[in-house]
């Protein structure tokens, strides 16, 4: 199809023109701008252009929606219409993340750099729950520990103990490591600037208040000028911002120093410096920030303890959805460097078991078997401290069991807070999370644990089957009108039936004439409408009728006997063209454009012609899921095919090349 250069102009002039795109890329569907100024954009000669399908703003980008086999070409002439450079996904998700709030950054850059580190830090946790077991009097014994009472696992304890405690004794390390990687440095440099701040030759932040009162703090003295000789253990913010620092410097100096002298100057006046600043101005100021915030938690928890439960605890799986709950990791870890424990960590343990048993009482309310497995599967992920399965697959799609998770999590809270248990380290969340708590508390993390494992269940239940129970009287008081309905339908002749599915069956085998073509399932899963899709473009139907399938296993396959139109570079879609002109896109998951084909096979090429169950690609879900992508994929009749008369979608449990998912009703 030819394009009218006329409709890309409108298009760049619609965005606030060619002087207001920061960088522009597309996919397979839609055009994706980073703009300096979403005001500018008129959304009016958006609608009014036909290329145009739809249109809207999600995480800094504005998209607009052109639709498959035509984007490329409409992108091709805006490029040449502004003159301007071809961007990649990657460029312009970075220009879109200027475009976030300071809070929303600050959240983001925390994430980034914590989430690296993380399975070093939930190991520690892990093997200092082993330690808790061996060393933590009266568990088995009354008032005395498992190695009092057998001695020979006193020193097998405390090998535990040191392997365990490393990550947390060297954290200033690992977040150098990352920070600095983050910020654009060599992550070898964040590796020793974290190592300098826990120098075995400084005094350990751990034995720093006991110095104080004893007033035997070591100092240097830089002509006069008296500095503390402190190491800064188990603290975030003297690292983060000395990381900071030493990025931007290293990067700074790399621009500006000779090639042939840049390993005798970059790196040693990098750490110099920033070493030297660590210890005179960025160490003292942010410790002192650090034990302010601190303190200031302490207040609160020791002043309020009922009402920070209610609220830390009942809010903490809303922060889940946010990516807000990331931010916390840095205080735990700072109250547990401070303070020796945290009481944040217990509570998000409880909210992730609350999660789970609303997840895994959907399996006493859902009737569609798919979705009943889900729920089961998510709910003991949940249980093992990974909630994103529960909540983001089967809660919040309900609702109710998110609320009611929140409910249960909430009391929980109340109670972990009014009884101050607290855990001793990050480990894992969920049922396990009982390892990281001090050993004294278990008695009531357990009383909490029972909270939250059945007060959501019973809820949810009994909710869950009260508006089930609404819904069937509601059907049955529709049951007379139906009946009428297929009595009509039953009066079809018998040779109008035979014609019906001659019609059908023709479809499928992709020969002409036709009238009804059945579109079979690609992809083995549960059909669901478009409404679903968690992306604007597919779920408002902006670039055409269709169905979506969570898919439950990694193949592709043809829906009909078919030429293949276009094979999307990225390796997630490819659109098939049926004998009759009708075009059809297959698009694996969202957003998945992103990871540049890593994760998926294509089994053909452009041009070739394919057989109805026939495998079009393959792709890796773990891949995609650890990605953070959701794999739902769109099927879509793409808007503009003048032989298309109606589609109709048929949802539910399909199975690939056998169970219908769309029927298309042509014209003539």
């Amino acid at each position: 199809m030819a394009i009218d250069k006329k409709q890309v102009e409108e298009i760049v002039r619609a965005v606030g023109g060619k002087e207001n795109i920061e960088a522009a890329t597309h996919c397979v569907t839609r055009l994706r701008f980073a703009l300096y100024d979403e005001d500018k954009v008129d959304t009016e000669l958006l609608d009014q252009n036909e290329l145009v399908k739809g249109q809207f703003s999600s995480q800094g980008q504005f998209q607009v929606v052109i639709g498959p086999g035509l984007v490329d070409k409409v992108y091709d002439e805006m490029i040449q219409i502004t003159g301007g450079e071809r961007s990649s996904k990657d460029e312009v998700k970075a220009a879109a993340g200027k475009k976030q709030n300071p809070l929303q950054r600050a959240i983001k850059t925390l994430s980034d750099i914590f989430i690296p580190i993380l399975p070093a830090i939930i190991t520690a946790g892990l093997l200092l729950g082993i330690n808790n077991i061996l060393t933590g009097p009266g568990i088995f014994f009354d008032g005395k520990s498992l190695v009092d009472v057998y001695p020979a696992w006193k020193d097998f304890a405390s090998m535990i103990n040191t392997i365990a405690s490393t990550a947390f004794t060297f954290l200033p390390a690992l977040i150098g490591w990352s920070a600095v990687t983050r910020f654009g440095g060599s992550p070898l440099l964040g590796i020793v600037l974290g190592l300098i701040l826990v120098h075995p030759d400084l005094l350990s932040a751990y034995g720093y208040a006991n110095a104080v009162n004893e007033g035997t703090v070591p100092t240097w003295n830089l002509f006069g000028w008296e500095i503390e000789k402190i190491g800064y253990q188990g603290q975030v913010l003297p690292v983060l911002v000395s990381a900071y620092l030493l990025a931007k410097m290293e990067i700074f100096l790399n621009k500006r120093v000779h090639d042939s002298i840049k390993l005798l100057v970059v790196a040693p006046v990098t750490l110099l410096v920033t070493g030297f600043l660590a210890f005179t101005i960025i160490g003292p100021v942010t410790f002192a920030i650090a034990n302010a915030i601190t303190s200031g938690l302490i207040y609160i928890y020791d002043s309020y303890a009922a009402l920070g439960g209610l609220i830390y605890g009942g809010l903490y799986a809303l922060l889940v959805i946010t990516g807000m709950h990331h931010t916390f990791l840095a205080v735990d870890v700072q109250l547990i460097g401070s303070q020796g424990g945290t009481f944040l960590w217990p509570m998000l343990a409880l909210s992730n078991i609350a999660q789970g048993s609303a997840a895994l009482a959907m399996m006493l309310v859902l009737r569609e078997k798919k979705m009943r497995g889900l729920a089961a599967t998510s709910s003991v992920s949940a249980f093992l401290g990974v909630t994103e399965p529960a909540i983001f697959g089967v809660n919040i799609r309900y609702r109710y069991p998110f609320i009611f998770g929140m409910v249960g999590s909430a009391i929980g809270g109340v109670l972990l807070t009014m009884n101050n248990v607290q855990a001793t380290s990050i480990g894992v969340g969920g049922v396990p999370g009982f390892l990281s708590i001090f050993p004294d508390k278990w008695g009531v993390f357990f009383i909490g644990m029972a909270i939250v494992l059945v007060v959501p269940f019973l809820l949810t239940v009994v909710f869950g089957r009260a508006r089930l129970r609404k819904e069937d009287r509601l059907a049955a008081n529709g049951e007379t009108a139906e009946v009428q309905g297929n009595n009509a339908v039953s009066a079809e002749t018998a040779a109008g039936t035979e014609t019906a599915e001659r019609n059908r069956t023709t479809g499928r085998a992709g020969h002409e004439p036709v009238n009804t073509l059945e579109i079979i399932a690609p992809l083995t899963g549960r059909a669901v409408p478009l409404a679903d899709v968690p992306d604007p473009a597919f779920a408002e139907k902006q670039m055409g009728e269709g169905i979506a399938i969570e898919p439950s296993g990694n193949q592709v396959v043809a829906p009909f006997d078919a030429q293949v139109a276009h094979v999307i570079k990225s390796k997630h879609a490819v659109i098939l063209e049926h004998a009759s002109g009708l075009q059809i896109l297959i698009h694996v998951g969202i957003n998945t454009v992103s990871l540049k084909g890593e994760g998926f096979v294509m089994h053909v090429e452009t041009g070739d012609r394919v057989r109805a169950g026939q495998k079009l690609l393959e792709f890796d879900r773990k891949v995609i899921e650890d990605a953070g992508y959701p794999l739902i994929t769109p099927v879509i009749i793409p808007d503009g095919q003048d032989m298309v008369e109606r589609v109709e979608t048929l949802t539910g449990d399909v199975t690939s090349g056998q169970s219908d998912v769309l029927k298309v009703h042509l014209k003539g």
